[in-house]
């Protein structure tokens, strides 16, 4: 059984760097692609960086370039988001994801119906 779980959310000042994390198992992670979406309040969940198979390529939001990082380490099965200074529209809940078809893309890889695997979520909370 597949599984997913992010941590490293929490309560943060504008300005603050955060890392969030997801923890996969019950597959070998080599072969596929992941990703980062998250979901504000009222809003609807959006695309926020991918990362193909060997992480060699990666996709991030216009809304986020230069701001966060995505990366994996495949040997410990785990998916990163470097996150630094933080903005108060950064508060969500942030969601990893595997695509189970895909080790890499050919167009950016956005649309959520991609992924075959998701994660509960953690919490990210930008505020004074």
């Amino acid at each position: 059984q597949v599984q997913l779980v992010e941590s490293g959310g929490g309560l943060v000042q504008p300005g603050d760097s955060l890392r969030l994390s997801c923890a996969v198992s019950g597959i070998t992670l080599d072969d596929y692609g992941l990703a980062w979406f998250r979901q504000a309040p009222g809003k609807e969940r959006e695309f926020v960086a991918a990362i193909s198979m060997n992480g060699v390529s990666t996709y991030e939001a216009d809304s986020v370039k230069g701001r966060f990082t995505i990366s994996r380490n495949n040997g410990r099965s785990t998916l990163y988001l470097q996150i630094h200074n933080l903005k108060p529209e950064d508060t969500a809940v942030y969601y990893c994801a595997l695509d189970r078809y895909h080790a890499f893309w050919r167009t950016a890889p956005t649309s959520g119906s991609l992924y075959t695997h998701w994660g509960q979520g953690t919490q990210v909370t930008v505020s004074t």
